[in-house]
């Protein structure tokens, strides 16, 4: 199957972003169903709150 790039909208912050052929080739080899919410700024900075969180919480 061939991919085309999508442009999609971050659920976060509304910027569009685009969601590569590549990237979505690798989300069918590992059968994700589900296309990207969030742009990369987003992810990245829901994964360091996150990962702040966690450190914080256990001392």
């Amino acid at each position: 199957m061939a991919y085309e790039d999508k442009q999609l909208k971050c659920k976060d912050c509304g910027k569009d972003f685009v969601f590569t052929a590549g990237e979505q080739e690798f989300y069918a080899e590992k059968q994700f169903t589900n296309e990207p919410q969030r742009c990369s700024d987003c992810r990245r900075q829901k994964k360091q709150m996150r990962n702040n969180g966690g450190f914080n919480n256990r001392y």
